[in-house]
């Protein structure tokens, strides 16, 4: 009986052993170590949903392991997000950052450990610890967003009502900054005039801004990236415009989520008579809002294209090659070398060929298409 008690002990050990060795494995291959780590930050907007699809679309056939984290609208989580890969090994990590100051000390500990480091989609500012940015042109972004109100304008003092991302986020000033350019002559020719921030009717005459004049700006008509903090500035707008700010008015949103916040509350309005709306991510409920007329257009940045970009730099990195870049951008400490993705403005005209035609969606996920 005790020989058949040490069988059966022995036997639940080996049993153990073997379960924690499963569960600390990777992603693939049954290995503990990670190649590529991914820090995306959140969950609660629909466009990081999409990159971790399509991230994991890109990886189902890759031979390098990998692990997709998300930090919650948190700085302090996105530098745990970075430790705990930083223990499962990573040689590259691909970082879009919550804050793009505060990634600084996250990603000055993955240099340190040796791991390269590519900012995604949203630059990592005020430090030498980035080696790679893989963006959309964010400029062209914003002067697609304001070269569409700019098409759309009819006759001259056309009430323009202006949004931005947050100011946390260095993309959020270089959408703004490349929206302005094109706007600021339209408005100092009369074609729009300024109905919801003091700071942008004081430099109305001045094309190229510098950073704090941008801040100024952002500080007055920042959403946050939030639907819900658009919803109230939009609100506070119209409720402090006069009549001659209604009517037919232009609306530079900075992305879809607030696009559709903004879209609801002016269109609830009765004093509006007609708006155009901007937006960019090409999300589901735009694009909806956009078959439906609510939403006049979104700037598609293909993620899918993104993804590519970021995991093949990951990859030739990992096989110690040098990575294609196409240029630069200035994080306030060094020129990071990127490498930038087109982008596409789609509205009711194009939508089923940008969109539906390129496999992006189905068209089963749409009415009325």
């Amino acid at each position: 009986m005790k020989k058949v008690w040490r069988l059966f002990s022995v036997l639940m050990v080996a049993t153990l052993l073997t379960g924690m060795l499963a569960a600390c494995s990777g992603t693939t291959g049954g290995s503990s170590k990670v190649s590529v780590g991914i820090v995306l930050p959140t969950k609660d907007e629909p466009r990081w949903v999409q990159d971790e699809q399509r991230f994991k679309d890109a990886l189902a056939d890759s031979d390098y392991t990998t692990e997709i984290l998300f930090s919650q609208g948190s700085s302090a989580k996105e530098k745990e997000n970075v430790e705990t890969l930083l223990n499962k090994g990573i040689e590259v990590l691909i970082i879009a950052p919550h804050d793009g100051a505060a990634a600084g000390s996250a990603v000055e500990a993955a240099k340190k450990e040796g791991v390269t480091v590519i900012s995604y989609d949203r630059l990592i500012t005020e430090t030498d610890a980035v080696d790679y940015y893989v963006t959309f042109d964010s400029l062209a972004v914003g002067a697609a967003q304001a070269q569409y109100l700019v098409d759309s304008a009819q006759g001259t003092n056309v009430p323009l009502y202006l949004y931005a991302g947050a100011s946390s986020d260095n993309n959020a000033f270089l959408f703004f900054e490349g929206a302005w350019k094109v706007l600021q002559p339209k408005v100092a020719d009369g074609t729009f005039v300024i109905a919801n921030s003091s700071e942008a009717v004081a430099l109305k005459d001045k094309q190229d801004l510098t950073r704090d004049e941008l801040g100024k700006i952002l500080g007055q008509v920042t959403t946050n990236w939030d639907p819900n903090e658009a919803i109230n500035k939009a609100q506070t707008h119209l409720t402090a415009a006069a009549a001659n700010l209604k009517g037919d008015v232009a609306i530079l949103a900075p992305n879809d989520g607030t696009a559709r916040s903004i879209a609801d509350v002016f269109g609830s309005d009765s004093d509006i008579t007609s708006f155009f709306v901007t937006g960019q991510d090409a999300e589901k409920a735009s694009i909806q809002y956009i078959i439906d007329g609510k939403q006049s257009m979104t700037v598609f940045k293909d993620v899918r294209t993104l993804v590519s970009d970021a995991m093949g730099m990951a990859i030739e990195i990992l096989d110690g090659k040098t990575p294609e870049t196409t240029g630069t951008y200035n994080n306030g400490k060094v020129d990071v070398k990127a490498k930038q993705t087109d982008v596409i403005v789609v509205d009711q005209e194009n939508v089923k060929k940008e969109l539906i035609d390129s496999g992006y969606y189905e068209a089963s996920e749409f009415k009325g298409l």
